[in-house]
């Protein structure tokens, strides 16, 4: 795999949280195949897309939230090929008429909880046919595509929609040795690809500051580490309000990729570290952070702001200043050792605070290991070096949280109960 390769399948644009552009787009996808008004949407997804798409806000919907708004909006978007920004289509007219659907009962979603990956199944029933998209693996790997129960032909985007997964497994298998030689094997293609994805990233955190208060501003230290941590608040923050602009994703998670991003992006030039280091930092950042979300899965029962994106930014943070490979796995355990306990109690505003807190303890571990300090393997669940230590938080994440997982879903489905 090439870093290039990576890039086409890892880092995408998106607008809006991921879940719910994914439950849209695989409603418009369903609902192209048939002609004529929409008459019922009926969506089955796994426990972790209800619960990120539960409280996270929709662009353009007026701050609506919630899977059968996503799925009633994307049902009436004219054009699938949009992907993860399929928001951009909602209308006003559109917003309306979605919004009869669901007041009618013509929107059903259902959880299956024995779905341990990422599922979404969307059947669209209009006046002329009826069709039916499945996306499962990853955030854009289309599966199968039916119009009245007839399997169709599938775009020829779905060939690479299905590498993201693949990337992540494959990047999993390698020692930081050959992560950080990928990392610098970067073309100037790959360097203005990553420099543009920053770029967005960082206009939505600059919008995001607008939306915190003063005192938030104030009372924040003026270090670069904290600005870093407060523009990726102010991103995030953003982000899940539901505001119109589109964001850099790495791993199917725009979260992580404004994590990852915006910190190297500022530490960086704080440090006076040359453009060219800085990306191979950034690259290195979002290889680990693949690597790590393939062993907590795409989406997790626990933070992936913090598990999967603060580990791969304090990989970067080391790359940003020439640590060894010692210093780079010694960085990764100490993050596991630190954040491994918080839970995803699904995509919403309240991230931007977690994503903050990961910034920071990035930091810390890669401070702490540039100089040599480890947390030692008799600690906890850490391992006798970083790989070791991901794959014991691959354990805790995928078997050891299933029941958390499961009590914050019901927590999340009570709330809705009057």
């Amino acid at each position: 795999m090439t870093f290039s390769e990576f890039l086409d399948s890892e880092w995408r644009p998106a607008l809006g949280c991921t879940e719910p552009a994914c439950i849209a787009w695989a409603a418009a996808s369903a609902a192209a195949l048939a002609d004529g008004p929409v008459v019922s949407v009926r969506i089955a997804c796994d426990p972790r897309m209800y619960k990120n798409c539960y409280a996270v806000g929709i662009p353009h919907s007026g701050r609506r939230s919630g899977i059968r708004w996503a799925g009633a909006l994307g049902a009436l978007a004219p054009d699938p090929s949009a992907g993860l920004e399929i928001f951009r289509q909602v209308t006003p007219q559109r917003l309306a008429a979605a919004g009869q659907l669901i007041e009618r009962g013509a929107v059903l979603a259902e959880v299956d909880p024995e779905r341990r990956a990422l599922f979404v199944e969307v059947t669209v029933r209009r006046t002329g046919g009826e069709g039916r998209a499945v996306v499962e693996g990853s955030h854009t790997r289309l599966v199968r595509l039916e119009r009245d129960g007839v399997a169709q032909p599938l775009p020829a985007a779905a060939d690479g929609a299905a590498a993201g997964a693949d990337a992540r497994r494959a990047l999993a298998e390698l020692d930081f040795d050959a992560l950080a030689a990928l990392a610098r094997s970067l073309g100037d293609d790959d360097r203005a690809r990553l420099r543009h994805g920053t770029a967005l990233n960082r206009a939505i955190a600059e919008h995001g500051q607008s939306l915190l208060p003063a005192a938030f501003h104030r009372r924040s230290a003026g270090d670069a580490v904290s600005r870093a941590a407060r523009l990726v608040a102010g991103g995030v923050y953003a982000r899940m309000s539901g505001e119109d602009f589109s964001v850099m994703t790495l791993a199917g998670s725009g979260n992580k990729g404004i994590t990852v991003s915006l910190p190297i992006a500022l530490i960086g030039e704080d440090l006076g570290a040359p453009p060219e280091r800085r990306d191979e930092a950034l690259a290195l950042a979002c290889l680990v952070t693949s690597s790590v979300t393939h062993r907590l899965g795409a989406l997790s029962a626990v933070c992936g702001c913090s598990n999967a994106a603060g580990i791969g930014l304090a990989a970067g943070l080391v790359q940003l200043e020439a640590g060894d490979a010692a210093a780079l796995s010694a960085a990764v355990t100490n993050m596991v050792g630190n954040v491994s306990g918080m839970i995803c109690d699904g995509a919403k505003i309240g991230c931007a605070l977690k994503s903050m807190t990961g910034v920071d303890a990035a930091y810390r571990a890669a401070s702490l290991a540039l100089s040599g300090v480890g947390i030692p393997a008799s600690d906890g669940i850490v391992g006798v070096d970083g790989p070791a230590s991901l794959a014991n938080l691959g354990r805790i994440a995928t078997t050891g949280m299933r029941a958390v997982d499961a009590e914050i879903l019901a927590i999340m489905r009570e709330k809705l109960e009057p």
